[in-house]
């Protein structure tokens, strides 16, 4: 949980608005923080969509619950590879 936390503040807090991702944040930790996920995209525009789908109230921001919805939406996608990969065995 605090790593999750950490996370979020250590790009939101590049600016005055530490409640908040820019957009240019939210792709400096997407860079960072997820490089293969950034390597593996073909459609250079996955990052403004993937902001777009996360910004729920479209203040063109992601504050820490729309960042929530990420993590929740990567660790779905995670453990259904976990599953299939151990049905496999």
């Amino acid at each position: 949980m605090q790593g999750i936390i950490e996370v979020f503040h250590k790009y939101a807090d590049s600016d005055k608005d530490c409640q908040y991702l820019s957009n240019k944040e939210f792709k400096e930790m997407l860079k960072n923080e997820l490089p293969s996920f950034i390597a593996a995209q073909k459609d250079p525009n996955v990052v403004d969509n993937l902001i777009r789908s996360l910004d729920d109230n479209n203040d063109n921001k992601v504050d820490f619950k729309e960042f929530l919805n990420l993590i929740a939406g990567l660790s779905f996608s995670c453990e259904r590879m976990y599953a299939q990969k151990k049905m496999k065995k």
